[in-house]
């Protein structure tokens, strides 16, 4: 790696997925004031919401999230027509 090129806070962070618990360490410039220990060290955490272990199109498993019955509503007006 080049001499000088990277910021002087580019150092190890552990990112940690909220939906699943996963953790996966790798360096970054992302500020946190949080620390978590990982494989026996302290690093700073980075809380991300979702991550390629909990993703749908990585793990496979789709979500059809429902907010206040909207497929519902488009399913009574456009399902008729949709199995025609």
């Amino acid at each position: 790696m080049k001499k000088g090129i990277h910021p002087e806070n580019y150092r190890p962070v552990v990112f940690k997925d909220m939906s699943n618990g996963d953790m996966f360490l790798t360096k970054s410039t992302a500020k946190t004031n949080d620390t978590v220990e990982f494989e026996g060290e302290t690093y700073p955490v980075v809380k991300v919401e979702i991550s390629s272990t909990s993703h749908p199109f990585y793990t496979g498993k789709s979500k059809l999230v429902d907010t206040a019955g909207r497929v519902d509503k488009f399913m009574s007006r456009y399902g008729k027509a949709a199995k025609k």
